[in-house]
């Protein structure tokens, strides 16, 4: 009997839990070879049940949406494109570590510059081909073309070549060494589709389910796919997710029990609607946080000064307790939670502080100022709200915030990174090279602020090529002080995704807090009870 199967098997008797199988097959080095099953879901949990058709009340939707990889964007359309229809290399687990999803396993060099992952063997696509090694380098190649305008890019620059070895075996040489590389390979927009394709609204993927049909910003429609490879996983017949992006529709639709699950909950009445009958409450705490980004490659933001007074003008705490209800905690002006392995817990929070805001002013040859705020409430339930609260603060700071509601349909695509002065949120990446690469360095898709800072621009490769665990940390740690200090986002707090479900769905013991819906993965890991 092998180590593996021996351990498989005092698992199944009871003799050890899950955490300690886990442990024993970690230093064994044993983990990609185990099920996905044995990853993700608890020894102990309930049996799963299939059947019935789950009905998804998604806010974060717009007409805007596509299923091309490359270009999704908020939550309707990764969800559908990435939860429902297509599977990436490997997936993060609720416990927020890296498993292997179509890749069984993967290996680097002692430099981590060439990665080798080795394929699934059987996994078929939803028109009934084989995966293949040419699959995936036409799925990652989608995003490296020069013309490319793919959200992953930026990540992507660090591929020199990505080519195949046999049919099964892709291997990725890089720029320069990155420990965190597979990490990336998990974004939602890597997802991988068979090689060849140009109509990407057709939906053809490797996951749990089918595409029937797809009305963007509207509604999607799919069924199981019946020979999805994933075994133990996407237990529902069928799953329908209808856009709602008004939160009072969405409550009221999930109350009515014509939606079985809703994000994005009314924090205001949170508290009531899960104590109301047959409604369940998720709350999700992750790396999800709200922010407000200034363009510092246009007037008046390209003043550090500016950004400093309008960092020091908003009392986060006001807005956490107000807007929030308390479902998160305060932000310090850089993106990395507490949940990250290299967050700088000695940098210290600021403060309101609207006399700090009149000195940065004056240094910018100011005594007041005045300045539009763009937003919208498709940007973070609340955001108007918090605009005109950030608004009231800065009144003592001579700061004069004009608040313009933009409408929610067309927001990011007309609005956001257009204006000099919006709402936006992020739901956080696992890695710190991860979260700088897609919103912080120079030239990425979704730099927000358009910052271009030297010196953090070279700490970012510097990062990644650092195999040594308390430089890597000083070289983060370094960055956060330079957002918290020189960027243009105002990130004001970080704030946990809740969630209700009608008490007839399972629901995990523990859901992921990478993504909103169980890290996107709702369709595969729950089930009607």
């Amino acid at each position: 009997m092998t180590v593996l199967k021996k351990l498989e098997e005092l698992l199944s008797q009871g003799r050890i839990n899950r955490r300690e199988f886990l442990a024993r097959a970690s230093v064994l080095g044993l983990t990609a070879a185990l099920s996905p099953v044995l990853l993700t879901t608890p020894a102990c949990a309930a049996e799963p049940k299939k059947g019935g058709r789950l009905k998804i009340g998604c806010g974060g939707a717009s007409m805007t949406d596509t299923l091309d990889p490359a270009l999704v964007t908020d939550i309707m359309a990764p969800l559908v494109s990435f939860g429902l229809l297509r599977n990436c290399l490997v997936e993060i687990n609720p416990d927020g570590k890296l498993i292997p999803e179509l890749a069984e396993r993967w290996e680097p060099t002692p430099d981590a510059k060439v990665w080798r992952f080795s394929l699934r063997k059987g996994v078929e696509f939803h028109d009934g081909k084989s995966l293949m090694a040419e699959d995936v380098l036409d799925s990652v190649n989608h995003h490296r073309k020069e013309d490319s305008k793919s959200i992953f890019k930026s990540l992507a620059k660090q591929i020199v070549n990505v080519e195949a070895e046999g049919k099964y075996t892709v291997v990725f040489t890089l720029e320069a060494g990155n420990a965190d590389f597979p990490y990336a390979l998990s974004d939602q927009h890597v997802s991988i589709f068979p090689a060849g394709t140009t109509d990407f609204s057709k939906g053809i993927g490797t996951g749990g389910y089918i595409l029937e049909k797809w009305e963007p910003g509207v509604r999607a429609f799919t069924k199981r796919n019946p020979n999805y490879w994933k075994e133990g996983f996407a237990h529902f017949d069928e799953v329908e997710v209808t856009a709602i992006n008004d939160v009072n529709a969405r409550t009221s639709a999930l109350r009515s029990g014509q939606i079985d699950v809703i994000n994005r909950c009314e924090r205001k009445t949170f508290h009531l609607l899960s104590k109301a009958p047959g409604v369940q409450s998720v709350v999700q705490k992750g790396m999800r946080h709200y922010n407000f980004p200034m363009r510092t490659d246009m007037p008046p933001f390209d003043d550090n000064n500016i950004r400093m007074a309008m960092k020091h003008a908003i009392d986060r705490e006001d807005i956490l307790k107000t807007i929030l209800r308390g479902y998160g905690e305060v932000g310090n002006d850089h993106p990395i939670s507490r949940l990250n392995q290299f967050y700088a817990k000695e940098l210290p929070q600021r403060k309101y502080d609207p006399d700090k805001a009149k000195f940065y002013l004056k240094k910018a040859g100011m005594s007041e100022f005045k300045i539009d705020h763009h937003v919208a409430n498709v940007a973070f339930e609340g955001a108007v709200d918090a605009a005109l609260l950030f608004k009231q603060h800065a009144i003592k700071a001579n700061i004069d915030i004009n608040v313009i509601r933009s409408p929610n349909d067309g927001y990011w695509s007309n609005v956001w990174m257009n204006e000099p002065f919006t709402a936006a949120y992020w739901s956080g990446r696992p890695t710190e090279d991860w979260m700088f690469s897609d919103a912080y360095a120079a030239g990425a898709a979704w730099n927000e602020t358009f910052w271009n800072n030297k010196r953090f621009n070279e700490l970012l490769k510097k990062g990644r090529i650092e195999l040594d665990p308390a430089k890597r940390r000083e070289i983060y740690v370094e960055m956060q002080h330079l957002v918290h200090d020189e960027g243009g986002e105002i990130v004001f707090a970080f704030a946990a995704d809740l969630h209700a479900a009608s008490a007839k769905l399972h629901v995990p013991e523990k859901v992921a807090a990478n993504w909103e819906f169980d890290g996107f993965k709702i369709v595969e890991r729950w089930w009607f009870a």
